[in-house]
């Protein structure tokens, strides 16, 4: 048996990312258990949302003071983007080491990131280094060997039967991976040997929408 749930007045409405995100494993990090991570830089959206994480990655070169107003903001664990697509070698080092003093739980590097920068970040930083897998023919034992310690799978369509792969090669390995729009690729996600969700959220815009569309027909708040 549950206790019945506590909501206030106001912070009721919010965003509650899928139910069935429940069902995963989730990763361990520092003794927190994370199953949802909401992809976010939108400090309205992490202050109003019930994920256990989120992960800040933007395609930007990453900014210390973007990182700085996430961490200062948000109420959960964070893990940052901190380059390696646009922005290369020392600079990702550098950013890296900047994200831990700042309070980052984890640093997130794109998928270009060479494995020396890997390597790199990961004798540098006492946080995890997440790794970002976009294709099937990703060479993960060289990314573990670099230094990966969680691997964060993001492959459109294709995130099951890369996550599936990665799974039965590597069952040790923590794995994120984007679960898509709906429950069922969500659960397929999971079922194929995901711990924890990546869920992307609806943004201001669209949450506007039907509060201003009642406002405009004299409706109370949805």
């Amino acid at each position: 048996m549950y206790p019945k749930p506590i909501d206030g007045t106001l912070r009721k409405f919010s965003l509650r990312v899928p139910e069935i995100i429940r069902e995963c494993s989730g990763i361990t990090v520092f003794g927190k258990r994370i199953k949802s991570l909401v992809f976010s830089t939108d400090v309205a959206i992490i202050r109003n949302v019930n994920a256990d994480a989120v992960i800040a990655v933007y395609p930007f070169t990453p900014q210390p003071v973007i990182t700085q107003a996430i961490l200062q903001a948000s109420d959960i664990p964070v893990f940052v983007g901190v380059g390696g697509g646009l922005t290369q070698g020392q600079r990702v080092l550098n950013l890296s080491n900047y994200a831990e003093m700042q309070g980052a739980m984890g640093v997130v590097l794109n998928a270009p990131t060479s494995n020396e920068v890997v390597h790199n970040v990961s004798q540098t930083v006492d946080i995890p280094t997440i790794v970002t897998v976009v294709r099937e023919d990703e060479d993960i034992g060289a990314r573990i060997e670099a230094g990966a310690s969680v691997l964060n799978v993001s492959a459109a369509a294709k995130t099951p039967d890369i996550v599936r792969k990665i799974r039965a090669e590597y069952p040790d390995i923590p794995i994120i991976a984007t679960g898509g729009p709906t429950d069922e690729s969500i659960k397929a996600t999971i079922d194929a040997g995901a711990n924890a969700i990546t869920w992307t959220p609806p943004s201001n815009g669209d949450i506007f929408k039907s509060i201003m569309a009642a406002y405009r027909n004299g409706e109370p708040h949805p």
